[in-house]
């Protein structure tokens, strides 16, 4: 896992929050885990821009959060999903928050960006 080289400031609140969604896919996980639990083959269908390696990290990394959940059916061929889990939607206002800015704010993404 992914180890900081710079350690996170436990004094500050943002900081630790960031800390548990920087990356680029996390907020888009929890995102899309809001409304089913997902199988890692659907959420790499749902990001295919992002490489599984990453997309499996992240989820890794959510896991030990205690951000999302994971399950393992015992059944051959063996088979897993993703659930978002009480603590994880308590993230969900925030990501709503973001979406919503995003959308108030699209001139300036395609000004930045075209569009």
């Amino acid at each position: 896992m992914y180890e900081r080289k710079i350690p996170v400031d436990l004094g500050c609140p943002l900081r630790l929050t960031m800390s548990l969604i920087d990356s680029k896919w996390k907020s888009c996980i929890l995102d899309e885990l809001r409304h089913r639990a997902l199988r890692p083959s659907e959420l790499h269908k749902i990001f295919p821009e992002a490489t599984p390696r990453v997309l499996d990290l992240q989820l890794k990394e959510l896991v030990e959060d205690g951000l999302v959940s994971k399950t393992i059916f015992p059944e051959l061929p063996p088979r897993s999903e993703y659930s978002i889990t009480p603590l994880g939607m308590t993230l969900i206002p925030i990501i709503d928050a973001m979406i919503d800015w995003g959308n108030r704010n699209t001139g300036l993404f395609e000004k930045k960006y075209g569009g």
